[in-house]
Protein backbone atom coordinates (compact mmCIF):
# COMPACT_ATOMS: atom_id res chain seq x y z
CA UNK A 1 0.00 0.00 0.00
CA UNK A 2 1.68 3.45 -1.01
CA UNK A 3 2.67 5.79 2.23
CA UNK A 4 -0.09 8.27 2.95
CA UNK A 5 0.46 11.95 2.00
CA UNK A 6 1.12 14.23 4.88
CA UNK A 7 -1.80 16.74 5.95
CA UNK A 8 0.00 19.44 4.14
CA UNK A 9 -0.22 19.48 -0.06
CA UNK A 10 2.51 18.12 -2.01
CA UNK A 11 3.84 21.67 -3.11
CA UNK A 12 2.63 25.15 -1.75
CA UNK A 13 3.46 28.26 -4.02
CA UNK A 14 2.98 31.45 -2.38
CA UNK A 15 1.18 34.12 -5.18
CA UNK A 16 0.95 37.71 -4.93
CA UNK A 17 -0.73 39.22 -2.00
CA UNK A 18 -0.32 35.95 0.78
CA UNK A 19 -2.44 33.99 -2.29
CA UNK A 20 -1.83 30.34 -1.62
CA UNK A 21 -1.97 28.01 -4.36
CA UNK A 22 -1.85 24.49 -4.17
CA UNK A 23 -0.54 21.58 -6.46
CA UNK A 24 -0.89 17.65 -6.20
CA UNK A 25 2.07 16.38 -8.74
CA UNK A 26 2.13 13.06 -9.14
CA UNK A 27 5.52 11.77 -7.59
CA UNK A 28 5.21 8.92 -10.82
CA UNK A 29 4.91 10.95 -14.05
CA UNK A 30 4.68 14.85 -12.36
CA UNK A 31 1.14 15.19 -13.68
CA UNK A 32 -1.44 16.51 -11.51
CA UNK A 33 -3.72 14.18 -9.26
CA UNK A 34 -7.30 14.35 -8.50
CA UNK A 35 -9.15 12.72 -5.24
CA UNK A 36 -10.96 10.18 -5.57
CA UNK A 37 -14.86 10.19 -4.71
CA UNK A 38 -15.58 7.62 -2.14
CA UNK A 39 -12.14 6.83 -1.43
CA UNK A 40 -9.12 9.02 0.77
CA UNK A 41 -6.60 8.78 -1.91
CA UNK A 42 -4.98 11.16 -4.67
CA UNK A 43 -5.41 9.13 -7.96
CA UNK A 44 -3.42 10.05 -10.86
CA UNK A 45 -5.19 9.75 -14.16
CA UNK A 46 -1.88 9.64 -16.54
CA UNK A 47 -0.20 6.70 -15.11
CA UNK A 48 -2.36 5.35 -12.45
CA UNK A 49 -0.46 6.38 -9.27
CA UNK A 50 -2.19 6.34 -5.79
CA UNK A 51 -1.43 8.33 -3.26
CA UNK A 52 -3.22 7.89 0.53
CA UNK A 53 -4.64 10.90 2.29
CA UNK A 54 -3.76 10.59 6.13
CA UNK A 55 -6.95 12.69 7.34
CA UNK A 56 -6.46 13.80 10.85
CA UNK A 57 -8.66 12.65 13.24
CA UNK A 58 -9.02 12.83 17.03
CA UNK A 59 -7.78 16.00 18.82
CA UNK A 60 -7.17 17.98 15.17
CA UNK A 61 -10.58 16.86 13.46
CA UNK A 62 -12.42 17.80 17.02
CA UNK A 63 -10.29 21.12 16.41
CA UNK A 64 -11.41 21.47 12.94
CA UNK A 65 -15.18 21.19 13.65
CA UNK A 66 -14.67 23.63 16.27
CA UNK A 67 -17.81 26.02 16.97
CA UNK A 68 -16.32 29.55 16.15
CA UNK A 69 -18.05 33.09 17.77
CA UNK A 70 -20.14 34.44 15.60
CA UNK A 71 -20.04 38.07 17.37
CA UNK A 72 -16.24 38.34 16.97
CA UNK A 73 -16.46 37.06 13.32
CA UNK A 74 -19.05 40.16 12.67
CA UNK A 75 -17.24 42.90 14.15
CA UNK A 76 -13.73 41.31 11.91
CA UNK A 77 -12.14 39.92 14.90
CA UNK A 78 -11.11 36.60 14.02
CA UNK A 79 -7.57 34.80 14.87
CA UNK A 80 -5.49 35.23 11.28
CA UNK A 81 -5.39 31.43 11.25
CA UNK A 82 -8.94 31.07 10.46
CA UNK A 83 -8.74 33.22 7.48
CA UNK A 84 -7.36 33.09 4.08
CA UNK A 85 -7.15 35.08 0.49
CA UNK A 86 -7.81 32.97 -2.57
CA UNK A 87 -8.05 33.55 -6.30
CA UNK A 88 -11.96 34.07 -7.53
CA UNK A 89 -13.72 34.97 -10.94
CA UNK A 90 -17.24 36.58 -10.16
CA UNK A 91 -19.85 35.39 -12.67
CA UNK A 92 -22.04 38.24 -13.58
CA UNK A 93 -24.80 36.08 -14.71
CA UNK A 94 -25.85 34.32 -11.62
CA UNK A 95 -23.27 35.87 -9.05
CA UNK A 96 -21.03 32.84 -8.38
CA UNK A 97 -17.35 33.32 -6.96
CA UNK A 98 -15.55 30.59 -8.61
CA UNK A 99 -12.31 30.06 -7.08
CA UNK A 100 -9.92 29.19 -9.44
CA UNK A 101 -7.74 25.97 -9.71
CA UNK A 102 -4.33 24.65 -10.52
CA UNK A 103 -4.86 25.57 -14.33
CA UNK A 104 -5.32 29.12 -12.75
CA UNK A 105 -7.96 30.00 -15.14
CA UNK A 106 -11.68 29.94 -15.62
CA UNK A 107 -13.35 30.19 -19.40
CA UNK A 108 -17.08 29.61 -18.39
CA UNK A 109 -18.95 29.28 -15.10
CA UNK A 110 -19.42 26.18 -14.25
CA UNK A 111 -23.34 27.20 -12.38
CA UNK A 112 -24.68 28.56 -15.58
CA UNK A 113 -22.15 28.37 -18.13
CA UNK A 114 -22.52 31.30 -18.82
CA UNK A 115 -18.51 32.68 -20.25
CA UNK A 116 -16.40 34.14 -17.33
CA UNK A 117 -15.13 37.32 -19.22
CA UNK A 118 -14.08 39.58 -15.61
CA UNK A 119 -10.29 39.24 -14.11
CA UNK A 120 -9.62 37.36 -11.60
CA UNK A 121 -9.35 39.29 -8.01
CA UNK A 122 -8.19 38.52 -4.44
CA UNK A 123 -11.10 37.11 -2.22
CA UNK A 124 -10.44 37.22 1.92
CA UNK A 125 -12.77 35.30 3.70
CA UNK A 126 -13.04 32.53 6.71
CA UNK A 127 -11.34 29.93 6.00
CA UNK A 128 -13.43 26.40 5.57
CA UNK A 129 -13.40 24.35 8.40
CA UNK A 130 -14.23 21.00 7.51
CA UNK A 131 -15.30 19.85 3.98
CA UNK A 132 -17.37 16.52 3.24
CA UNK A 133 -15.84 14.76 0.82
CA UNK A 134 -17.05 13.51 -2.49
CA UNK A 135 -18.50 9.86 -2.32
CA UNK A 136 -20.78 9.99 -5.76
CA UNK A 137 -18.34 9.79 -8.88
CA UNK A 138 -19.28 12.08 -11.84
CA UNK A 139 -20.29 8.67 -13.74
CA UNK A 140 -22.91 7.91 -10.48
CA UNK A 141 -23.75 11.15 -10.43
CA UNK A 142 -24.41 11.42 -14.52
CA UNK A 143 -27.01 7.86 -14.47
CA UNK A 144 -28.39 9.70 -11.26
CA UNK A 145 -29.55 12.54 -13.25
CA UNK A 146 -30.26 11.03 -16.63
CA UNK A 147 -32.63 8.63 -14.60
CA UNK A 148 -34.23 11.55 -12.60
CA UNK A 149 -34.92 12.89 -16.13
CA UNK A 150 -36.52 10.05 -17.80
CA UNK A 151 -39.10 9.62 -14.86
CA UNK A 152 -40.14 13.23 -15.15
CA UNK A 153 -43.38 13.64 -17.49
CA UNK A 154 -43.74 15.72 -19.92
CA UNK A 155 -39.93 16.25 -19.96
CA UNK A 156 -38.37 16.02 -23.62
CA UNK A 157 -36.49 12.48 -24.59
CA UNK A 158 -33.99 14.45 -26.52
CA UNK A 159 -33.01 16.26 -23.16
CA UNK A 160 -32.10 12.89 -21.52
CA UNK A 161 -30.07 11.93 -24.29
CA UNK A 162 -28.43 14.91 -25.02
CA UNK A 163 -27.40 15.32 -20.95
CA UNK A 164 -26.40 11.27 -20.97
CA UNK A 165 -23.86 11.71 -23.93
CA UNK A 166 -23.23 15.85 -23.94
CA UNK A 167 -20.28 16.84 -21.68
CA UNK A 168 -18.70 15.93 -18.30
CA UNK A 169 -20.64 17.62 -15.08
CA UNK A 170 -18.60 19.84 -12.80
CA UNK A 171 -17.75 18.69 -9.28
CA UNK A 172 -18.01 21.87 -6.78
CA UNK A 173 -17.31 22.10 -3.33
CA UNK A 174 -20.02 24.11 -2.21
CA UNK A 175 -19.74 26.78 1.19
CA UNK A 176 -21.99 26.58 3.36
CA UNK A 177 -22.43 28.23 7.36
CA UNK A 178 -23.82 25.95 10.27
CA UNK A 179 -25.00 27.43 13.02
CA UNK A 180 -25.55 27.01 16.50
CA UNK A 181 -27.56 29.02 19.23
CA UNK A 182 -29.10 28.86 22.53
CA UNK A 183 -32.68 30.39 22.14
CA UNK A 184 -35.19 31.50 24.89
CA UNK A 185 -38.66 32.72 23.27
CA UNK A 186 -41.72 34.56 25.17
CA UNK A 187 -44.68 34.48 23.08
CA UNK A 188 -48.52 35.74 23.39
CA UNK A 189 -51.51 34.33 21.45
CA UNK A 190 -54.44 32.62 21.75
CA UNK A 191 -55.70 28.10 22.87
CA UNK A 192 -58.44 26.96 21.27
CA UNK A 193 -60.65 24.25 22.99
CA UNK A 194 -63.33 22.26 21.08
CA UNK A 195 -66.63 21.09 22.68
CA UNK A 196 -69.97 20.16 21.57
CA UNK A 197 -73.79 21.33 21.37
CA UNK A 198 -76.74 20.00 19.92
CA UNK A 199 -78.82 22.59 17.69
CA UNK A 200 -82.06 22.40 16.15
CA UNK A 201 -82.80 22.98 12.52
CA UNK A 202 -85.10 22.69 9.78
CA UNK A 203 -83.82 20.87 6.60
CA UNK A 204 -86.02 19.58 3.51
CA UNK A 205 -88.89 20.83 5.58
CA UNK A 206 -88.16 18.50 8.60
CA UNK A 207 -86.53 19.66 12.18
CA UNK A 208 -83.84 17.58 13.45
CA UNK A 209 -81.24 17.88 16.03
CA UNK A 210 -77.83 17.95 14.85
CA UNK A 211 -74.31 18.00 17.22
CA UNK A 212 -72.46 21.61 15.93
CA UNK A 213 -68.98 22.03 17.15
CA UNK A 214 -67.43 25.39 18.69
CA UNK A 215 -64.21 26.65 19.84
CA UNK A 216 -63.88 28.42 23.26
CA UNK A 217 -60.73 30.66 22.62
CA UNK A 218 -58.92 32.08 25.72
CA UNK A 219 -55.79 34.08 25.78
CA UNK A 220 -52.45 32.36 27.01
CA UNK A 221 -48.56 33.30 27.25
CA UNK A 222 -45.46 31.73 28.00
CA UNK A 223 -42.10 31.10 27.26
CA UNK A 224 -39.73 28.38 25.48
CA UNK A 225 -36.02 27.24 25.20
CA UNK A 226 -34.58 25.00 22.44
CA UNK A 227 -30.89 24.76 21.38
CA UNK A 228 -30.03 24.57 17.79
CA UNK A 229 -27.00 22.22 16.39
CA UNK A 230 -25.48 22.87 12.76
CA UNK A 231 -28.55 24.85 11.48
CA UNK A 232 -27.04 24.53 8.00
CA UNK A 233 -27.38 27.70 5.63
CA UNK A 234 -26.17 27.75 1.68
CA UNK A 235 -23.39 30.43 1.25
CA UNK A 236 -24.04 30.79 -2.30
CA UNK A 237 -25.91 32.73 -4.67
CA UNK A 238 -25.50 30.96 -7.52
CA UNK A 239 -27.67 27.96 -6.92
CA UNK A 240 -31.55 28.47 -6.40
CA UNK A 241 -32.47 27.90 -2.68
CA UNK A 242 -35.27 25.47 -3.59
CA UNK A 243 -32.61 23.54 -5.51
CA UNK A 244 -29.87 23.24 -2.21
CA UNK A 245 -32.63 22.28 0.22
CA UNK A 246 -33.56 19.49 -1.77
CA UNK A 247 -30.33 18.29 -1.30
CA UNK A 248 -30.60 17.68 1.47
CA UNK A 249 -30.18 16.03 4.22
CA UNK A 250 -26.10 15.89 4.20
CA UNK A 251 -23.99 13.22 6.49
CA UNK A 252 -22.48 16.10 8.42
CA UNK A 253 -21.40 13.29 11.10
CA UNK A 254 -18.92 12.51 8.09
CA UNK A 255 -17.07 15.56 8.09
CA UNK A 256 -13.53 15.51 7.66
CA UNK A 257 -10.54 18.24 8.50
CA UNK A 258 -10.50 20.35 5.91
CA UNK A 259 -7.29 19.74 3.20
CA UNK A 260 -6.54 20.88 0.29
CA UNK A 261 -6.16 17.31 -0.79
CA UNK A 262 -9.89 16.69 -1.10
CA UNK A 263 -10.07 19.66 -3.47
CA UNK A 264 -7.64 18.19 -5.78
CA UNK A 265 -9.30 17.36 -9.28
CA UNK A 266 -12.38 19.24 -8.24
CA UNK A 267 -14.03 23.47 -7.67
CA UNK A 268 -14.39 25.24 -5.22
CA UNK A 269 -16.81 28.19 -4.77
CA UNK A 270 -16.11 31.45 -2.57
CA UNK A 271 -19.18 32.34 0.02
CA UNK A 272 -21.16 35.12 -1.39
CA UNK A 273 -23.25 35.21 1.76
CA UNK A 274 -21.94 37.51 4.74
CA UNK A 275 -22.07 35.38 7.88
CA UNK A 276 -24.80 38.10 9.31
CA UNK A 277 -26.62 38.02 6.28
CA UNK A 278 -26.44 33.83 6.72
CA UNK A 279 -27.27 34.17 10.07
CA UNK A 280 -30.47 36.13 9.08
CA UNK A 281 -31.44 33.10 7.06
CA UNK A 282 -30.77 30.78 10.31
CA UNK A 283 -32.68 32.85 12.65
CA UNK A 284 -35.61 31.81 10.12
CA UNK A 285 -35.46 28.28 10.16
CA UNK A 286 -35.13 28.30 14.20
CA UNK A 287 -37.92 30.33 14.23
CA UNK A 288 -40.19 27.71 12.26
CA UNK A 289 -39.00 25.42 14.82
CA UNK A 290 -40.32 27.36 17.50
CA UNK A 291 -43.41 28.48 16.61
CA UNK A 292 -43.59 24.36 16.56
CA UNK A 293 -42.68 24.31 20.13
CA UNK A 294 -44.79 27.41 21.02
CA UNK A 295 -48.14 25.75 19.53
CA UNK A 296 -47.66 22.20 21.66
CA UNK A 297 -46.68 24.63 24.85
CA UNK A 298 -50.49 26.40 24.01
CA UNK A 299 -51.71 22.76 23.66
CA UNK A 300 -55.41 22.35 22.91
CA UNK A 301 -57.36 22.00 19.72
CA UNK A 302 -56.14 25.12 18.30
CA UNK A 303 -53.18 27.75 18.11
CA UNK A 304 -52.97 31.04 17.82
CA UNK A 305 -49.68 32.78 17.66
CA UNK A 306 -50.02 37.16 18.34
CA UNK A 307 -46.40 37.74 19.19
CA UNK A 308 -42.81 36.33 19.85
CA UNK A 309 -39.91 37.49 21.04
CA UNK A 310 -36.60 35.48 20.40
CA UNK A 311 -32.99 36.03 22.09
CA UNK A 312 -30.24 34.07 20.90
CA UNK A 313 -27.46 33.33 22.78
CA UNK A 314 -24.02 31.72 22.70
CA UNK A 315 -24.14 31.74 18.65
CA UNK A 316 -21.50 30.06 17.28
CA UNK A 317 -20.45 28.89 13.28
CA UNK A 318 -18.55 27.31 11.40
CA UNK A 319 -17.68 28.03 7.37
CA UNK A 320 -18.19 24.08 5.53
CA UNK A 321 -17.45 22.97 2.05
CA UNK A 322 -20.33 20.61 0.82
CA UNK A 323 -19.71 18.40 -2.45
CA UNK A 324 -22.16 18.90 -5.43
CA UNK A 325 -21.75 17.65 -9.52
CA UNK A 326 -23.41 20.47 -11.66
CA UNK A 327 -24.64 20.55 -15.50
CA UNK A 328 -25.56 23.37 -17.28
CA UNK A 329 -27.05 22.67 -20.62
CA UNK A 330 -28.11 24.62 -23.55
CA UNK A 331 -31.04 22.71 -25.08
CA UNK A 332 -32.92 24.18 -28.22
CA UNK A 333 -32.29 27.42 -27.15
CA UNK A 334 -32.99 26.60 -23.48
CA UNK A 335 -30.58 26.64 -20.57
CA UNK A 336 -31.56 24.16 -18.09
CA UNK A 337 -29.17 23.50 -14.28
CA UNK A 338 -29.20 20.31 -12.57
CA UNK A 339 -27.66 19.69 -8.96
CA UNK A 340 -26.94 16.37 -7.39
CA UNK A 341 -25.84 15.61 -4.37
CA UNK A 342 -22.10 14.63 -4.26
CA UNK A 343 -22.61 12.05 -0.95
CA UNK A 344 -26.52 10.59 -1.94
CA UNK A 345 -27.05 11.11 -5.76
CA UNK A 346 -30.06 12.98 -4.81
CA UNK A 347 -31.15 15.31 -7.97
CA UNK A 348 -32.97 18.40 -8.45
CA UNK A 349 -32.97 20.60 -11.27
CA UNK A 350 -35.15 23.01 -13.40
CA UNK A 351 -38.07 21.02 -14.53
CA UNK A 352 -38.20 20.95 -18.66
CA UNK A 353 -40.89 20.51 -20.71
CA UNK A 354 -42.22 19.05 -23.94
CA UNK A 355 -44.69 21.07 -25.71
CA UNK A 356 -45.24 18.18 -28.31
CA UNK A 357 -45.77 15.62 -25.26
CA UNK A 358 -48.11 18.26 -23.54
CA UNK A 359 -50.09 18.81 -26.75
CA UNK A 360 -50.47 14.80 -26.97
CA UNK A 361 -51.84 14.72 -23.73
CA UNK A 362 -54.45 16.81 -24.42
CA UNK A 363 -55.45 15.43 -27.57
CA UNK A 364 -55.83 12.32 -25.92
CA UNK A 365 -57.81 13.16 -22.70
CA UNK A 366 -60.10 14.97 -25.51
CA UNK A 367 -60.65 11.86 -27.37
CA UNK A 368 -61.58 9.75 -24.49
CA UNK A 369 -63.45 12.73 -22.89
CA UNK A 370 -65.44 12.78 -26.59
CA UNK A 371 -65.90 8.80 -26.13
CA UNK A 372 -67.35 9.20 -22.21
CA UNK A 373 -69.61 11.75 -23.91
CA UNK A 374 -70.97 9.56 -26.44
CA UNK A 375 -71.58 6.55 -24.32
CA UNK A 376 -72.88 8.41 -21.45
CA UNK A 377 -75.14 9.82 -24.35
CA UNK A 378 -76.32 7.10 -25.63
CA UNK A 379 -76.88 4.25 -23.24
CA UNK A 380 -76.54 6.88 -19.93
Amino acid sequence: MPPPLPPAPATDEAAPGGIEKHRFPCPACGSDMRFRPGGMELLCDHCGHEEAIEAPGGARLAEALRELDFAEAARGGLPEAQMETTRTVHCDSCGANVELGEAGTARECPFCGSPLVAGAAAHRHVRPSAVLPFKVTEEAARRHMTDWLGGLWFAPNGLRDYARKGRRMQGIYVPYWTFDAATATRYSGQRGDDYWTTERRVRNGKTETVRVRKTRWRSVSGHVSRAFDDVLVVASRSLPVEHTDALEPWDLGALRTYLPAYLAGFRAEGYSVPIEEGFGVAKGKMETVIRGDIRSDIGGDHQRISGLSTEHRQVTFKHILLPVWLAAYKFRGESFRFVVNGRTGEVKGERPWSKWKIAFAVLVAAILAGVFAYFYGTYG
